[in-house]
């Protein structure tokens, strides 16, 4: 079809070589300032990497592969390839565990394991676990249902409230971010949840902690907020 990229099917090498050839050091030093470390990391923008899925298509086994390689952005594009109705509980619980970065935790958590059948039982049980990313990927992946998952009803999203709450003295900065991002998102999906959010948040706000105190202040900024309610009102 006009205007279509063709779909062509690559092997693990070729795709870690194209990848390899639009390194850009600077971007990769830039990336180094704002957290984004870990393995081998070419500096290569979410955008390229998106154009560059689009040509590959979905292709299950070639995401295992790139995964593998360790390799940051190939490990962004893995998610962008792979087939969320391939993925086993095996796979997530793998791949949560090599997380090293926030964008990488990220990326996987909005591109695929939210396309997942088990994608909520898996964000309730990682935001009980104690290594930094893997809780950061809870809360992650609270935020992408949130916002990608249209038919889910108010019920269902109302159970991370408690886990946002109880989370919420994380003083980890990769954490707290994350749980701040997942009571803003359940509290823009609508007008009763947004009231639901805000109760949380001042439930928050009450807590002896300053990553309490910095979540609940910066969701109920953005929550309270006329631009929010305005949006929630139409």
């Amino acid at each position: 079809m006009k205007g279509k990229s063709k779909i062509v099917r690559r092997t693990a090498p070729s795709v870690l070589r194209e990848l390899k050839s639009l390194a850009d050091p600077d971007a990769a030093r830039g990336m180094a300032r704002f957290g984004i470390t870990g393995g081998t990391v070419y500096g290569i923008s979410v955008t390229r990497l998106r154009a560059l899925a689009r040509r590959i298509g979905r292709d299950h086994a070639l995401a295992r592969r790139l995964w593998a390689s360790g390799v940051h952005e190939a490990r962004i594009l893995a998610s962008l390839v792979d087939d969320p109705a391939l993925v086993t509980e095996a796979q997530t619980e793998a791949w949560v565990r090599d997380f090293d970065s926030w964008d990488v935790c990220d990326q996987v958590c909005g591109n695929l394991f939210d396309k997942t059948p088990f994608a909520y039982r898996k964000a309730l049980a990682w935001s009980r676990r104690r290594e930094e990313f893997v809780r950061r990927a809870g809360f992650a992946l609270m935020a992408w249902l949130a916002f990608h998952d249209k038919a889910a009803t108010d019920a269902r999203l109302r159970r991370f409230l408690p886990a946002i709450t109880r989370a919420a003295t994380d003083e980890r900065n990769y954490v707290k971010k994350a749980v701040n991002w997942a009571l803003r998102q359940i509290g823009k999906r609508n007008r009763a949840l947004n009231r639901e959010a805000i109760r949380a948040a001042r439930a928050i706000q009450r807590l002896e902690s300053p990553a309490a105190r910095w979540i609940a202040a910066d969701a109920l900024r953005e929550l309270t907020g006329e631009a929010a309610q305005r949006r929630l009102r139409r």
